[in-house]
């Protein structure tokens, strides 16, 4: 066990960042990761982007894509990234609804399943970061949670996220990983609110990402635990068919899997798929 204060993240914005966007596209399309969209020629002998797109994105990518979409911005002059944050169950149901949207972001697999399964993505989805667990409790740990064991002690008031969000998913994996059954007081929609009540100090502890403990800054404290490696969750992104933009969507897809997101990610605290 090892206990640690998240951090808030300073979201590094390298001055050339904007420059490669804007000159490469972020890359050519010999670059493109495997399965990424490349239909549009983003590089600066193309006509220019414009317009606007919709991005749904895992509530746990709030932070960092909201900075790539300003970043996204600047490199385009005259183009606007409208975001849609929530639980990847919540907006895959949205999309499959008729919900406008032009790029889909999960934080697992399963919910982008569900998408291609029915034939919504515009190509192959791409998996750009990866997150796993770690326990958040209030500053000083009052409830003095040591291990992942310490949550289905007696008392402990404990929120998770529900089964069908990923970071439910994930809970329930590393529950079973060490032999314990949580009842949790309450089971949220999103990753964010299980933080939520965290920090409001209606729970003694709740399950959420490496990086949103990491964000939290010194609102919350993080207890890594070993069983985490049992759910690590992989973030696939892909354009969508119903895209009215799909120059624009494209473009963005490639923002988020080249180096200026990536390197957006990394700093908070996102790892490789």
């Amino acid at each position: 066990m090892k206990l640690r204060r998240g951090k808030l993240s300073v979201l590094a914005v390298l001055a050339v960042a904007g420059l490669v966007l804007t000159t490469s596209g972020c890359g050519s399309d010999d670059e493109a990761p495997q399965g990424g969209a490349t239909s549009s020629d983003t590089s600066s002998s193309s006509p220019a982007l414009s317009g606007e797109i919709t991005v749904f994105a895992a509530a746990s990518l709030k932070k960092t894509f909201t900075e790539i979409g300003a970043e996204f911005e600047k490199a385009y002059p005259g183009t606007k990234v409208a975001f849609n944050f929530a639980g990847s169950s919540d907006l895959v149901a949205q999309i499959q609804q008729g919900a406008p949207a032009d790029v889909f972001a999960s934080a697992d697999t399963k919910n982008m399943d569900k998408a291609t399964g029915d034939s919504l993505t515009a190509a192959d989805p791409v998996n750009f970061a990866s997150n796993t667990l770690e326990i958040a409790v209030p500053p000083g740990n009052p409830a003095k949670i040591a291990t992942l064991a310490d949550l289905a002690n007696s008392g402990v008031k404990v929120v998770l996220c529900a089964p069908a969000v990923p970071c439910g998913s994930a809970a329930a994996k590393v529950e079973a990983a060490a032999k314990i059954d949580i009842k949790p007081v309450s089971e949220e929609q999103s990753v964010t609110d299980v933080l939520g009540k965290v920090t409001a100090g209606e729970a003694d502890a709740g399950l959420v990402y490496v990086t949103d403990v990491k964000g939290a800054g010194d609102k919350v404290m993080g207890v890594e635990f070993p069983e985490s490696s049992s759910a690590v969750n992989t973030y696939p992104i892909a354009t969508l068919k119903a895209s009215k933009n799909a120059a624009l969507a494209d473009a963005f897809l490639k923002a988020v899997t080249g180096d200026p997101g990536q390197g957006i990610l990394a700093t908070a605290g996102f790892a490789k798929p």
